[in-house]
Formats: structure tokens, C-alpha cells, sequence
């Protein structure tokens, strides 16, 4: 058989290029039929997958720049609250600083009042002590001012108004030397 196959290539010098005309024609109605399937069948779903890439690409960019957009407005907004936010403890912060040296004012204003009622009670019981002291003072120097008089008169004094009467104007003539000497 390839003998045969040989011995007719040699028999007919043909064109290697150019094919026989039967094969021709078979090629040609072939081809025809291959590119009429593929022109009626198979271009139209290429050309459909295509359509179909084209436009879920070009939604797919429309989408990327809605959410680009989208995320810009969001990030404003962020911003836009950072430095609300910043604001607010800023105006917080100063209004606890208010409060705080109005807090420190008022406490010293209590203390300065509580100081000046102690000292005020104080300077009270020391006139109190001192007019208690006087008063004793005046009891017992007219007591013994008594006794001396009587002592010195001879006769008892133990009559009370007139002891009294006597001690109070003993005490008041004293009272005036010293207010006179000062």
C-alpha cells in the first residue's frame, strides 16, 4: 500500500501547493459549512459572552465610583464628627477648668467665711471671759475693799446696797484714773 501510494506521487507531478480540484471543491464546501456554523452559531454567543463582559466591567467601574464616591462622602462626614467631636472636648474641657477655679473660689470664700465666724467666736468668748473676769475681779476686789473699810472704820459694812453702792463708785473713780493715764 504505500508502495502504491508511492509509485502514483511519482507518476503525477503535481504542485505540492496548488490541491486537486475534487479536494478543492470538498475543502472549499467544508470550509463553507464550518463558516457558516460558526458565522450563525457560534459568533453570536461570543459576541453575546462579550456584550456581557463589557457591560460587567463598565457596572463594575460605575459601582467602584459610586462607592468611591460614597466613601470620600463618608470620610467627610468622619471628619466632619472628629472635629465636632475635638470641639465638643475642647469646650468641655474648658468648661470643666470654669468649674473647677469656680469650685476652688467658692472654697476658699467658705473658708475665709468659717475663719472669719472663728475668729469672730473667738474674739466673743475672750470679751465674754474678760467681762466675767472683770465682774469677779470687781466682786472680789469690793469684797475685800469692804473689809478694809471696815476695818479701817470700825464698824461692819455688811450692808449690801450700801456695799455695793460703795464698791461700784470705788471701782468706776478707778476705771476713769486709767481711761484718764491712757
Amino acid at each position: 500500500m504505500i508502495a502504491n501510494l508511492v509509485q502514483l506521487a511519482a507518476e503525477e507531478e503535481q504542485n505540492p501547493l496548488v490541491p486537486p480540484g475534487p479536494e478543492l471543491l470538498v475543502g472549499t464546501i467544508a470550509f463553507a459549512i464550518v463558516f457558516f456554523f460558526l458565522w450563525k452559531k457560534l459568533l453570536p454567543n461570543i459576541n453575546k459572552v462579550l456584550d456581557e463582559r463589557r457591560e460587567a466591567i463598565e457596572g463594575g467601574i460605575e459601582k467602584a465610583e459610586a462607592a468611591q464616591t460614597e466613601a470620600q462622602d463618608v470620610l467627610e462626614q468622619y471628619k466632619a464628627q472628629l472635629a465636632e467631636a475635638r470641639h465638643e472636648a475642647a469646650r468641655l474641657r474648658q468648661e470643666a477648668q470654669e468649674q473647677g477655679a469656680a469650685l476652688i473660689a467658692e472654697m476658699r470664700a467658705e473658708g475665709q467665711r468659717q475663719r472669719e465666724e472663728i475668729i469672730a467666736a473667738g474674739h466673743a468668748q475672750i470679751e465674754a471671759d474678760r467681762k466675767q473676769a472683770a465682774a469677779s475681779l470687781r466682786q472680789d476686789v469690793g469684797k475685800l475693799a469692804t473689809d478694809l473699810a471696815g476695818k479701817l472704820v470700825g464698824e461692819s459694812l455688811e450692808d449690801h446696797a450700801r456695799q455695793s453702792r460703795t464698791i461700784d463708785r470705788f471701782l468706776d473713780e478707778l476705771e476713769e484714773k486709767a481711761e484718764a493715764a491712757r
